[in-house]
């Protein structure tokens, strides 16, 4: 992990390393380009989960209207996950060969219509496709967390990368608090009930193109420029890095697989949590709707938290121990998750439940940030493609467990969840296999073979 450089202080405001990273992170400034990178990044997947998210609040009076059955609700909640693991595969490559402010920026712009087409919807099959292209907007996690990896040095880049993707996450949460006063104040207008809810969905598409704009025209790439110049730079080196190069480098690398394996049980099983805690609590203990709702909410504002704090421990366990630090912490924390959620499968009480559920909010949350603490120093060269593979583990791991947990009626729900907490704990296992020449692994030191230090961990060299 490199110190500041003093030399190259004098041409930033954040003390930088080598490469010109921040090596301190302050996310209450907006010093360029660091910090202003930082909150265009997090504001713009902000938006992307509200427009994901904008759609659940206002079920209840979209399936009345288009008359929906709950297999198409079902295989709408499906898709719409579905659609983000094609698109986050595809994100790590492109944002590898034209960087993450083009790329986050054209995919909130094309993806914002999309939302404004709910509108529009009139049937079944319109409304699961509707939710299935929306979802392509979350593949905007991945160019977030490549561009604070391009941005913030080793020692801060796993705070960074927690805060900017737990700060995004909240606002889902925000979507279920909004969008209802939302439609309430357009009906408050006179506006028709079936034309009502068709006309919120207006506000998360402005909202999403308005932060695709911002990126567009204050945000920078690295902090010496933007991805084309750094292109011309390198092509005047006559070095080739084409699009299959990059994906081929990335793909080709184990530990990318092992890490989206991971997040497919920590993201993904805060997904599916998401998704059916409401319901749990409303059925096992008899709770109403609102208090469900409370509840449920309450799990996915954790974020702003403690997805932070897993990147939090990540750095101070690396300062400390290495990257071995991050691997164990990040094994310790998840383990710790699938433990809790088995038990709060097993418990019987109202309150019990609730304090098992928030504590696993923090600890499974927590890993996330843990498992993007690790990402940045897996292959520099095809970094987005390893964030994109891991992104999409994490969809994976949703889709994977809502179909052989929570899709039929094999199991009861509370044994759904404790089946879930034990897959958690069987995924995390693999990390131990995670090993890096220059660096070590969770039980051995680094290689003494300095010719393993390969050019896989440069940048785009």
């Amino acid at each position: 992990m490199q110190s500041p450089n003093p030399l190259k202080q004098s041409s930033f405001t954040l003390p930088v390393d080598d490469d010109d990273k921040a090596t301190v992170f302050r996310p209450f400034s907006l010093s360029p380009p660091h910090m202003r990178a930082f909150h265009l990044a997090w504001l713009s997947l902000f938006s992307c989960f509200f427009s994901t998210f904008s759609i659940p609040p206002l079920l209840a009076v979209i399936r009345r209207d288009l008359h929906l059955t709950d297999a198409d609700v079902g295989y709408a909640g499906i898709a719409s996950f579905a659609g983000s693991i094609f698109s986050r595969l595809a994100m790590g490559p492109i944002c590898d060969v034209v960087g993450p402010r083009l790329a986050s920026a054209t995919l909130s712009l094309v993806t914002a219509p999309v939302i404004l087409c709910t509108a529009f919807v009139n049937s079944a099959a319109s409304f699961i496709l509707i939710r299935f292209l929306v979802g392509f907007s979350l593949a905007n996690f991945v160019a977030n967390q490549f561009w604070m990896s391009s941005m913030f040095s080793g020692c801060v880049v796993g705070l960074a990368n927690g805060v900017a993707a737990g700060w995004a996450n909240v606002g889902s949460g925000v979507a279920q608090l909004i969008m209802p006063q939302i439609y309430e104040l357009v009906l408050s207008l006179n506006v028709p009930l079936n034309t009502a809810w068709r006309v919120s969905f207006i506000v998360p598409a402005v909202f999403q193109t308005v932060t695709a704009i911002l990126v567009l025209v204050y945000g920078q790439d690295l902090p010496n420029g933007n991805y084309g110049d750094y292109k011309r730079e390198s092509m005047k080196k006559k070095e080739d890095n084409n699009f299959f190069q990059v994906l081929l480098n990335g793909l080709g690398n184990y530990r990318g697989w092992i890490l989206g394996l991971l997040y497919g049980y920590s993201f993904g099983s805060e997904l599916t949590t998401d998704n059916i805690i409401a319901e749990y609590f409303y059925d096992r203990f008899g709770v109403n709707l609102q208090v469900a709702g409370m509840i449920a909410a309450s799990f996915g504002m954790a974020n702003c938290f403690s997805r932070p704090m897993g990147g939090v421990l990540s750095d101070e366990l690396s300062r400390r121990f290495g990257i071995r630090g991050r691997l164990w912490g990040l094994w310790v924390v998840q383990t710790v998750a699938g433990l809790l959620c088995v038990l709060l499968g097993r418990v019987k009480s109202l309150w019990s439940s609730i304090a098992l559920m928030c504590a696993f909010s923090v600890f499974v949350q927590a890993a996330s940030g843990l498992t993007f603490g690790v990402v940045p120093f897996v292959s520099k060269r095809s970094l987005g493609v390893i964030a994109g593979m891991t992104g999409s583990g994490g969809t994976v791991g949703a889709v994977v467990t809502q179909l052989l947990l929570f899709s039929g009626s094999t199991f009861s729900r509370q044994a759904s969840i404790s089946l879930m907490g034990v897959m958690i704990v069987l995924c995390t296992i693999p990390v131990t296999f995670i090993y890096f020449p220059q660096w070590g692994g969770m039980f051995c030191g680094p290689s003494k073979d300095h010719s393993l230090v390969a050019e896989e961990y440069h940048l785009l060299e």
